[in-house]
């Protein structure tokens, strides 16, 4: 099928002359007389290339060139004048145009940018899908046979392509940024990195500028402007976990970015645009903290716009023997321990647990046993105690070795990995440490010992 192209120009003799060649080389053209025009059939077709005039009455070519790209980022346009100079050139380019042609068109010039323009765009969307497959290779995935996680895939398969916003729903660990991860590396929007933040983590008095960035000098300590997630993650996705932590007076608004798009940072009087798709998650039952008057009802029909429900581990236990070999694989790429192998019997017994921590508490799991048992095949009586079946041990302790009867060499081991696993993890946290600790279950003041004692902290 043959690229459609755009011409925005309120010139018809332009748009004559200019269409015919195009039409010649087998191109579909479209034509609009003025900005707005352009703009609203760009909103309703699906378009490979634009030409935009520069001087237009009402809606400059300027103006509609910031439009596109706040709506369309990888829209390649060629901006074309009558009146142009190097620097009105060198402007276009730099707000993101593919290229400058002066008038009186060289058509011959036009079909050579044309099929550049075009190539550039499809080497674009080719890389799109490489980095696409790479981070999918590396990333988690939503694995399971369970007809809830089945059901689950399809939709996210349904919703990923689309500009829609997403609420995310489930218990602590289920695996939810998990899924926020899938449809944002689904979308059109993957070549850009999702921006993830932890409503939840962030401090109430901190929550703004970290949302919304600030001006230097907005307040004590912020010697250099900063930009907010919402910034950092224009033309991408926003993943906004643990959405129902916030307060009323943050969630106020965070409703008028929704609506508009638009917000001013913090200490500033400039209105930023930008776009933005939001995907939202929650371990709470938002229903019931509207009724409780925490949280707004505006603001959670304008986020449940597509609800995806994650199930809980203890209703598809059928799937632990598919998470544990993705785990048990990941680990064996990630570190330098010999693999471990789980028994049958060891799963089964690993199958009768409720599993309250859900998919991260079996992360978690893996990992402490990838420590204690680096390259053996681990059977019901090496389990800790928590997961032992009482009928699998007659004494009921573990054959793991107790930490006085540890060699050297362990240690050693055992060192290097927990080093490896509080650092990556850190990272997770973007430096938070309050955050890790509630990730895996430490006291905070143990942590920062223990994260001083490796050199992980300064």
């Amino acid at each position: 099928m043959s690229e459609r192209i755009l011409i925005i120009d309120d010139e018809e003799d332009i748009r004559f002359s200019l269409s015919g060649v195009l039409e010649d080389e087998g191109f579909l053209v479209s034509e609009a007389g003025d900005g707005s025009e352009g703009l609203a059939f760009l909103r309703q077709n699906e378009v490979g290339l634009v030409f935009l005039d520069i001087w237009m009455p009402g809606m400059d070519g300027m103006a509609v060139l910031d439009e596109i790209r706040v709506r369309f980022p990888d829209l390649p346009v060629i901006m074309i004048s009558g009146h142009g100079t190097i620097e009105t050139a060198v402007k276009a380019i730099k707000k993101g145009a593919y290229d400058f042609i002066e008038k009186p068109l060289s058509l011959e010039n036009v079909l050579i940018t044309v099929n550049k323009a075009l190539e550039f765009s499809s080497l674009k969307q080719e890389n799109r899908v490489l980095r696409s497959r790479i981070r999918d290779s590396h990333v988690q995935r939503v694995t399971g046979a369970a007809d809830s996680v089945v059901q689950l895939r399809r939709m996210i398969a349904q919703v990923a392509p689309t500009e829609t916003w997403v609420l995310i729903t489930g218990e602590n660990g289920t695996g939810k940024e998990i899924v926020a991860r899938s449809i944002h590396n689904q979308s059109s929007r993957s070549e850009l990195a999702m921006v993830a933040v932890n409503c939840a983590a962030i401090p109430e008095e901190l929550i703004e500028s970290e949302l919304f960035g600030h001006e230097k000098g907005s307040f004590t300590g912020a010697d250099k402007a900063k930009k907010g997630k919402f910034e950092q993650a224009h033309g991408s996705t926003l993943f906004l976990d643990e959405i129902g932590d916030m307060s009323l007076k943050t969630q106020a608004k965070i409703l008028r970015i929704l609506q508009e798009q638009q917000f001013e940072r913090v200490g500033g009087n400039r209105t930023l645009r930008v776009d933005v798709r939001v995907v939202a998650a929650t371990n709470k039952n938002l229903r019931e903290e509207i009724r409780e008057g925490r949280f707004r009802e505006d603001l959670y029909y304008r986020l449940n716009v597509f609800p995806l429900e994650v199930p809980p581990l203890r209703e598809r236990v059928r799937d632990i023997p598919d998470i544990l070999e993705e785990f048990v694989s990941r680990m064996g790429r990630e570190t330098s321990f010999k693999p471990c192998r789980f028994s049958r019997e060891a799963v089964a017994v690993l199958q009768r647990y409720s599993w309250p921590g859900n998919v991260r508490e079996l992360k978690n799991f893996v990992e402490r046993m990838f420590i204690l048992a680096s390259g053996k095949d681990i059977t019901p009586d090496m389990l800790p105690r928590e997961f032992q079946d009482p009928g699998a041990v007659s004494s009921g302790e573990s054959k793991m070795p107790g930490p006085d009867r540890v060699p050297d060499d362990f240690k050693s081991a055992r060192a290097e990995f927990e080093s490896w696993f509080l650092s990556s993890r850190l990272k997770e946290c973007e430096g938070n440490i309050s955050r890790l600790a509630d990730s895996i279950g430490l006291e905070r003041s143990y942590l920062y010992r223990k994260l001083k004692g490796y050199g992980i902290l300064q």
